[in-house]
């Protein structure tokens, strides 16, 4: 998996580590932020995010556009650098507005922040990815692309998994500073009575007793500071997003000569003449992009419910879960326990597939080392763990794909060796189905919970276990949907519209990305339960689309007969991955 590789490979998955890990650690707080830094509504935060969501995966078809008619390397590099300073606007701490968030300054600095990242995330994100792609088109590291593609996937999820500990740590930083703890049932509470709006007893007298202070107007000054704090807290993260930026540059900046010319190399006219292009008829055209079109439709479906895990999900676990865990499960909130489980993951996949003994004693002692520490941990650590944040479940998705990926890979290339490996589009439906699974956890243990309070949390708390659950079995959808539908695109797409197509996958991610909003404005409208039901019947559906097309979507990729080295030059001239 990792021999042979070009070096070129561990330099840009490493830039790439540093950026997603700054972008995830934004995320993660981005609607807490919205929501304790202005006290917006969540119909209105969720809006906010799902837009900024939707231009993330909207601006790569403009930066690839960039990139070709300048330079991809330089188009990376002026990337890093806008994204740097969208973090730093967001990173200075500014008096929290008083009245609507809507008449002051900072909101519209904040938005301005948020459009710099999207720019900057365009600029890099895709064309990175060509990058890799075209390190590749050397014939001595061919056959890597689908491993490359892999570890490269599996970076950007390490970063991810380590994003929301430090949020939640630089919050908790912040709150004790001032002698403050995190309580979910606060921040809600806090805004409303600084807005002078009228509290439901039981929630002021819980107000109260958290801060100790009965006087109303000794306790907006309480209210006033522990917002201030919490959003400094905030601002920690993104400053410590700005020093992943930085760490991104440099070592894409050093590791250059692994790198360097690799994207912008021209064609020649030889090379060109040497190559016999596959021409597809009209009739194949058409039904290949008719095929990509109907997958986009259900991709859309797919990110809007998918992209939940940082409004509704987030929201979930601020109103409805409890903020302690005990048991085996209390080291799930050990991010370096979890790191460990990972490191045993791939030592014992080591251990079976090496082919020499000493590979093996090598994996063997890694994992038994594995073993004891997460022992350690399990025993070094608080019975049961308090004060977690909203934001912290949000490292089990990364982390479940990091984890599961050996297994996916293993279970598919024996299901190939038997013949009996699912197509891209069955893929693709599987996912949804499991999609739909995933929420059926949330539905059950939603049921009866009833609506969700506008302020504060609800009366009655659930186990984190729950969403632990539904993060796992929405991971299986993501291994099954989002690289099978990449891989799909560029198997299928028609040679002269491969850029095109693959611009068009971006933007159905865009667009389900936009539409996650939906369901954030039916948040606290509707119980609950029903909530995770609507998101059910929209996978059941879009699954039930998939499978009523299958044949036609099948059909489109039998006809694929495109010869490699075709493929190779449209890799060089058109790759927009």
């Amino acid at each position: 998996m990792f021999k042979n590789q070009p070096k070129g490979l561990y330099v840009l998955s490493l830039a790439n580590t540093g950026e997603r890990f700054g972008y995830y650690t934004m995320l993660a707080i981005l609607l807490l932020f919205l929501q304790a830094k202005f006290a917006l509504p969540t119909a209105t935060a969720g809006l906010i995010y799902s837009t900024f969501l939707a231009l993330v995966y909207f601006m790569p078809m403009l930066g690839g556009v960039i990139a070709d008619k300048w330079n991809f390397q330089k188009t990376v590099t002026l990337g890093i650098v806008v994204m740097f300073l969208g973090y730093l606007v967001m990173a200075i701490p500014t008096t929290k507005p008083e009245g609507s968030a809507f008449a002051s300054p900072a909101f519209y600095i904040m938005l301005l922040a948020l459009l710099l990242i999207s720019c900057g995330t365009g600029l890099f994100k895709g064309n990175l990815q060509v990058m890799v792609g075209d390190l590749y088109n050397d014939p001595r590291y061919s056959e890597k692309r689908d491993v490359a593609f892999s570890l490269f996937y599996m970076a950007i999820n390490i970063g991810a998994m380590f994003a929301p500990s430090v949020t939640e740590a630089l919050c908790k930083l912040s709150l004790e500073a001032q002698n403050l703890v995190y309580d979910a049932n606060i921040p809600g509470l806090c805004n409303k009575f600084i807005a002078g709006d009228t509290l439901d007893p039981d929630k002021l007298v819980a107000l109260q007793q958290f801060a100790n202070i009965v006087d109303p107007v000794a306790l907006k000054a309480y209210c006033v500071n522990y917002m201030a704090t919490l959003s400094t807290g905030y601002s920690y993260a993104f400053a410590v997003a700005c020093c992943s930026m930085v760490l991104s540059f440099i070592i894409y900046k050093i590791g250059r000569k692994t790198y360097a010319g690799v994207s912008d190399k021209k064609v020649s006219a030889s090379d060109k003449a040497t190559v016999v292009q596959h021409e597809l008829t009209p009739a194949q055209t058409k039904s290949r992009v008719t095929a990509l079109l109907l997958v986009f439709t259900v991709v859309i479906f797919f990110w809007m419910v998918f992209h939940q895990n940082g409004l509704t999900l987030t929201k979930f676990a601020e109103a409805f879960t409890r903020p302690e865990c005990g048991g085996w499960t209390r080291i799930a909130f050990n991010i370096w326990a979890l790191a460990t489980i990972v490191v045993g993951v791939y030592a014992t996949f080591n251990l079976f597939q090496s082919k020499t003994a000493r590979s093996r004693v090598i994996s063997g002692i890694v994992l038994v080392a594995a073993m004891v520490g997460l022992y350690f941990f399990y025993a070094n650590t608080s019975d049961p763990v308090s004060g977690l944040q909203p934001q912290i479940y949000q490292q089990f998705n990364p982390f479940y794909v990091v984890a599961l990926t050996p297994f996916s890979v293993a279970i598919f290339s024996w299901l190939a060796k038997k013949k009996k490996e699912p197509s891209a589009p069955r893929k693709i439906g599987y996912g949804m189905i499991v999609a739909g699974a995933g929420f059926g956890i949330m539905a059950l243990g939603s049921i009866g919970l009833g609506i969700a309070p506008t302020e504060g949390q609800a009366s009655t708390l659930v186990s984190p276990n729950w969403l632990m659950g539904t993060y796992l079995v929405l991971t299986f959808a993501e291994l099954l949907l989002s690289p099978m539908g990449i891989s799909f695109v560029s198997k299928v797409a028609p040679p002269k519209y491969k850029g095109a197509m693959m611009g068009c996958w971006f933007g159905a991610t865009a667009i389900g990305n936009f539409l996650t909003a939906i369901p954030a404005m039916l948040w606290d409208k509707i119980d609950v339960a029903l909530l995770w039901t609507i998101l059910i019947v929209l996978c059941l559906v879009a699954a039930g689309f998939i499978f009523a097309i299958m044949k036609k979507l099948e059909a489109a990729t039998s006809d694929e007969a495109t010869a490699p080295v075709a493929d190779a030059l449209e890799t060089v001239e058109d790759d927009a991955i």
